[in-house]
């Protein structure tokens, strides 16, 4: 017998410049040694520099997409990304109601460039329909103070605080993410109802480079998880990827605005 390929999925939305949405899902998946299948939530028309349009696909549609893989692949995590309305949401939550593997959600809402990814009337939706289904919540700081109605934290004990909060709302654990904090130092803090089980902490790489961290990775996250680590584990080992990624962003030459990370800095450069 051959041992089973990992196996995860992404439902996110499509980013045409390539650095973030599902095609960034894949690569990391990829890259980090999990089979990547997706379902697309919204087609974005977005490069470097900006979101031009969004479509958003029909929630019928999403449903069938989560309905075809389900029932045929053995999917071993699930990473959530990109929903932008209540419609969607309901749907891929109602498709999810009878997976038990892990649930890594990122809530997508503003992209890099400033635009907007998640309409305001999606977050209440989000709250209620998504975050309980969440093994780990991943928001950076604008995100998990959006979710709380609340200023940003300032500092890694402000972090804290919010992620227990967050915890409360609903997710098995929350992973507040630091990148938008100041400092030269980011810690990111991984956090239970029992408060910070670990952290991952990265010397500030100076780059504008870093279009698409987010979904990176979460979607690595849900690869480590794909191939049976511990979720502590899985956080690690998807922080040390993503920080080797954004290190070696700058030798890519993508657009003129915000470039990827390079999520294949170990296979080529």
């Amino acid at each position: 017998m051959t041992a089973k390929t990992p196996i995860a999925l992404t439902i996110a939305g499509s980013d045409s410049g390539g650095g973030a949405g599902v095609q960034a899902d894949l690569k990391a998946m990829s890259a980090n040694g999990a089979y990547g299948a997706s379902v697309i939530t919204a087609v974005t028309a977005q490069n470097t520099t900006a979101v031009t349009a969004v479509h958003e696909i029909p929630a019928a549609i999403v449903a069938a997409q989560i309905e075809a893989v389900l029932s045929d692949l053995e999917v071993d995590a699930i990473k959530i990304g990109m929903l932008f309305s209540p419609a969607v949401i309901e749907a891929t939550a109602q498709c999810l109601g009878t997976y038990r593997g892990p649930v890594v959600v990122d809530p997508v809402m503003i992209a890099k460039s400033g635009d907007a990814l998640l309409q305001d009337a999606a977050i209440d939706a989000m709250i209620r329909h998504i975050l309980p289904r969440a093994t780990v919540l991943t928001p950076n700081l604008p995100e998990a103070a959006r979710l709380l109605g609340e200023p940003e934290a300032q500092s890694t004990d402000e972090m804290a605080e919010q992620g227990r909060r967050l915890v409360a709302m609903g997710p098995a654990s929350v992973l507040m993410k630091a990148g938008h904090a100041t400092g030269e130092t980011c810690t990111d803090l991984l956090i239970d109802a029992t408060g910070v089980i670990a952290t991952c902490e990265a010397t500030r790489v100076h780059t504008r480079n870093t279009h698409g961290t987010g979904c990176t990775y979460s979607a690595a996250i849900a690869a480590h998880l794909a191939r049976g680590a511990d979720l502590a584990g899985a956080v690690k080992t998807a922080h040390g990827y993503l920080q080797s990624a954004i290190r070696a962003a700058d030798d890519l030459h993508i657009g003129n605005g915000h470039g990827p990370v390079h999520h294949f800095h170990a296979q080529w450069s």
